[in-house]
């Protein structure tokens, strides 16, 4: 076959002039935001402190990366949109990248990275969940007087025979059920688990831990736990009630619920003939499920419209008007599938193919400290911007992934920012807020 020696290309041009490509414009990367997210790591301690908390049992002197440089180096390339190993072949040598990581040489190839992620095991994930929670305290310049803690699982999909995957009923495939918990937009914990179980174990033990570690961070914080109906289970019901944790939980319905709010859904079903508009009423009852230690207030929404009922049932220790608990308390909880999407579509927490299974589940927590750090831009850096409340993947396309020309030499490195940068004071005000104060 015949080689290729042309280094120049020429386009069909316009107005009378020649359009002409060539492959000799210097070191050139599509990375230039990177810079903010050392900046914001750097504010944080957040890679630093989960190297320290992992340690690193390697002989050093015959080690070329350290331990610190290759986890900021794997939760970098997955904020810029590198999901894979592979893609670590080409982007060792970027010199962006590179100068966010504050290296000379060359970044780690893909089989030292996938070495440290097959090294992972159950004090790994023990040790950066701790990290992710200790930050999240000092986050705090107050103690705060109120926290609401989300819980929710969702399917991670398996597309290989992956240690722990199972096939799932419900979800239609074989997957992981990883278990979630936000405050806010503040990730708390991301604990992979195997699908065969109950979407609610070990969501019990995950917040009693996390209840206590708040607490003696702030004795006086109070704290809600919500969740939906996946997660009502008496004995976590009645290990809040003793230890003064509220809850607003949802109730799957059943003949008894239905039969209980009977009058309610009548009322709705009346009104709505009346006036052919969607009725929503709101009332409470006491209920306690044969299986359940003690009856508790439930809060039920009848609900009728064109396509006929659809009532809901949540279970709450909060006092209060009904609908504004339902209204403005449990249905503000969807927001936090937000939380698990960024997760998975921006910052590639669906990405466990690794065969063990820690190391699935420390890829599931190096994407947690790809969100904790964004979402320390997004809060601290961002705040009163138009891109306060944006998502992780616009973050990354409008603030991060920049075209910049690298210039290095043994005095300095120079990152000429693209001109045509459409959002230049957003970025400088973005790199002032993050500086050291």
């Amino acid at each position: 076959m015949t080689e290729c020696t042309q280094s120049a290309l020429e386009f069909p041009g316009f107005s009378r002039r020649r359009i002409e490509a060539s492959f000799d414009g210097g070191d050139i990367s599509g990375n230039g935001g990177a810079q903010l997210l050392r900046l914001a790591d750097d504010r944080t301690r957040l890679i630093r402190s989960a190297a320290r908390a992992m340690g690193d049992a390697r002989r050093q002197k015959s080690c070329a990366h350290d331990l610190e440089s290759l986890i900021r180096q794997r939760v970098y390339a997955m904020i810029l949109g590198h999901e894979d190993l592979n893609d670590h072949d080409e982007l060792r040598s970027d010199l962006a990248l590179r100068t966010a990581l504050h290296r000379d040489e060359t970044l780690a190839s893909p089989s030292t990275l996938c070495r440290l992620e097959n090294r992972a095991d159950r004090a790994t994930a023990a040790a950066l969940h701790e990290v992710l929670v200790e930050r999240f305290i000092a986050s705090f310049a107050r103690a705060p007087r109120r926290l609401v803690l989300d819980v929710d699982a969702t399917d991670d999909r398996a597309h290989g025979a992956q240690e722990g995957r199972f096939f799932h009923g419900y979800y239609d495939h074989y997957c992981f059920l990883p278990l979630y918990v936000f405050c806010g937009d503040r990730l708390l914990a991301s604990y992979l688990r195997p699908s065969k179980i109950d979407g609610a174990k070990h969501s019990w033990a995950v917040l009693a831990l996390l209840v206590r570690r708040l607490r003696r961070a702030w004795p006086e914080v109070r704290i809600t736990v919500r969740g939906d109906s996946g997660f009502c289970r008496w004995r976590m019901l009645r290990w809040f009630d003793r230890h003064g944790v509220d809850y607003v939980i949802g109730v799957a319905k059943n003949a008894r619920l239905l039969a209980r709010s009977s009058q309610t859904r009548a009322l709705a079903q009346r009104r709505h003939r009346e006036t052919g508009d969607k009725q929503r009423l709101f009332g409470e009852i006491r209920y306690g499920a044969r299986s359940w230690d003690a009856a508790r207030r439930v809060i039920v929404k009848a609900e009728h419209g064109a396509r006929g009922g659809n009532p809901r049932f949540v279970v709450t220790s909060l006092g209060g008007d009904p609908q504004r608990i339902y209204d403005r308390v449990y249905c503000a909880r969807g927001d936090m599938e937000n939380r698990i999407k960024e997760q998975q579509l921006d910052l590639f927490a669906d990405r466990t193919s690794c065969h063990k299974w820690w190391a699935n589940q420390f890829r599931l927590l190096l994407s947690s400290l790809a969100y904790t750090l964004l979402e320390t831009i997004r809060r601290t850096a961002l705040r009163g911007t138009a891109l306060a409340r944006a998502q992780c993947g616009t973050l990354r396309l409008k603030l991060l992934r920049i075209g910049a020309v690298v210039l290095r030499n043994t005095r300095r490195v120079r990152l000429l920012l693209s001109s045509s940068y459409p959002h230049p004071e957003l970025f400088l005000l973005a790199a002032a807020r993050l500086k050291p104060d």
